[in-house]
């Protein structure tokens, strides 16, 4: 074994061995908690220095040391050497845009999504680290309002809008974002009175695997996830079991470990306003939702799948940071931090961004 692959072993052995304890005590209700007690004292975020203060809801792990984050203020950042340093990237004509997600194909291409009413949605992509951009998408239509974007692999993509005509308007690339093209909505189920998308984490749209997708919604009577598995043509829909009924309510977030095993997290973004049910969990792909059974005890915008695990995931928000190692049924607080998403990735790098500029990075605990 090389030398860096002794090193790459080393930290992912170091930062997930509390997680796996955890998973293998899971026979035993009490072993378990004593594992998640564990899980929560040898993990914690390592803050690094952005040298911003705007809000980066959108955020893109490529690995342990490489990582991407979108913002308010047109603003787009870059690391390469984990977050010691970071790069402003920034696309030139972007300062009064408002930037909610961000794809990384890695260090040199990604994709950022700009949020808002007709021309202000746009999409710009990248293939040299942000040193130039190219602006591949502004809407032209005044009733759309484009909340996420994300991809099947690297040329295959979808956005989504808010419901257009009754109905969530789907934009299609199939060249790694160089042009996108409105799908057609016959496949696409009526949306109810008042739902619609979150722009609040850039995982109100998630894939997994080269041909499923779902989109998370809120606002509407219930919090729905709609599924689709032939990259955004058809769409059913199902109830996540987290509570909606007003614009803040609803389902904010998503994360598929596979085609089959889901989490959604949400509640009430409302400063102060109860989330009682901010969690949920699916085992089919999402066509049935069961609620989390001891769900964060917060709104929760962003969540992920911690790296080569079955049942562990991270959920994020406001008020902090919670882990699950049973696959999203019992959450429990690690860290107090606010925080808007979350990303992991295959080399043991989980990320983690939001307001303030804040922007950190999953670290063993230092006694």
């Amino acid at each position: 074994m090389t030398a860096k692959g002794k090193t790459r072993r080393t930290v992912a052995q170091v930062l997930c061995g509390a997680v796996v304890a955890t998973v293998a005590f899971a026979t035993s209700p009490a072993r378990a908690a004593e594992g998640d007690r564990e899980a929560a004292r040898g993990l914690g975020w390592r803050l690094t220095d952005t040298g911003t203060q705007v809000r980066f809801r959108g955020l893109a792990a490529v690995s342990r040391d490489a990582a991407w984050v979108a913002g308010s203020r047109g603003t787009v950042l870059r690391t390469s050497d984990g977050g010691r340093s970071w790069r402003n990237v920034s696309p030139p004509d972007a300062a009064g845009l408002e930037f909610r997600d961000v794809e990384a194909f890695d260090e040199r291409r990604a994709v950022v999504l700009a949020i808002g009413e007709g021309e202000a949605s746009r999409i710009y992509r990248t293939q040299d680290g942000g040193a130039t951009w190219t602006e591949s998408f502004r809407n032209p239509d005044p009733r759309a309002f484009y909340d996420c974007v994300t991809f099947f692999d690297s040329r295959h993509g979808l956005a989504m809008s808010d419901p257009v005509d009754g109905r969530f308007r789907i934009l299609s690339t199939a060249d790694g974002g160089r042009t996108w093209r409105v799908l057609p909505d016959t496949g696409m189920p009526e949306a109810l009175p008042g739902e619609a998308g979150f722009a609040a984490s850039g995982q109100c749209l998630v894939t997994s695997g080269p041909k499923d997708v779902w989109l998370a919604t809120g606002g509407g009577a219930a919090g729905r996830v709609l599924h689709s598995g032939d990259r955004g043509l058809t769409w059913t829909a199902a109830e996540s079991g987290l509570p909606a009924g007003e614009p803040a309510r609803g389902v904010f977030g998503l994360a598929f470990r596979d085609r089959a095993h889901g989490i959604a997290v949400g509640g009430d973004y409302r400063a102060g306003q109860p989330s009682p049910v901010a969690a949920g969990v699916t085992r089919d792909g999402g066509h049935a939702w069961r609620p989390a059974g001891t769900p964060p005890p917060a709104y929760r915008s962003g969540v992920a799948w911690l790296p080569h695990s079955r049942s562990a995931a991270l959920a994020v928000g406001p008020t902090g940071t919670d882990l699950t190692t049973d696959g999203g049924h019992t959450w429990r607080t690690i860290d107090p931090g606010s925080y808007d998403t979350v990303d992991c990735t295959r080399d043991f790098g989980c990320w983690a961004s939001g307001e303030k500029g804040r922007v950190s990075r999953l670290e063993p605990r230092r006694e």
